[in-house]
């Protein structure tokens, strides 16, 4: 008798995890469904600025010294438990200014960008924290 209710656990068990293995794949099915058609493979998408203007830059920029401050004041503007898309904290023509500094650097044009304007306007904003008049 102890043999068949082992079978019928095993059995119940089987199909626990069968039960689990579609939720799963439901879940990871809607949440492929919610990344935007036009944001390529690669890319993230990011607000800006008060009226919060999408840009869609390289996930590569993340890593950036530069893009990092922007993700710290971003944290501390807005916390961890901010829903919707990544929210930056900043002017935008100031992050243009930042994502063409990171797009210059990337290429290994960086020596001359240490002399470059927009280098000195992106690294004054950032320490002013963020143009927020800190």
């Amino acid at each position: 008798m102890s043999a068949g209710l082992g079978k019928c656990g095993k059995i119940r068990h089987i199909v626990r995890l069968r039960q689990m293995l579609r939720r799963w794949r439901n879940n990871s099915r809607m949440s492929a469904s919610r990344i935007p058609s036009d944001v390529p493979a690669g890319h993230v998408a990011v607000c800006v600025g008060t009226s919060c203007r999408r840009f869609v830059v390289r996930a590569t920029y993340l890593n950036h010294p530069i893009f990092k401050k922007l993700l710290i004041q971003a944290e501390e503007e807005y916390g961890f438990t901010n829903q919707g898309p990544l929210a930056i904290p900043c002017e935008e023509s100031v992050f243009e200014e930042v994502i063409r500094f990171i797009s210059r650097s990337e290429s290994g044009h960086s020596d001359k960008l240490m002399r470059d304007c927009s280098f000195k306007i992106a690294c004054n904003w950032l320490n002013l924290g963020g143009g927020k008049g800190k």
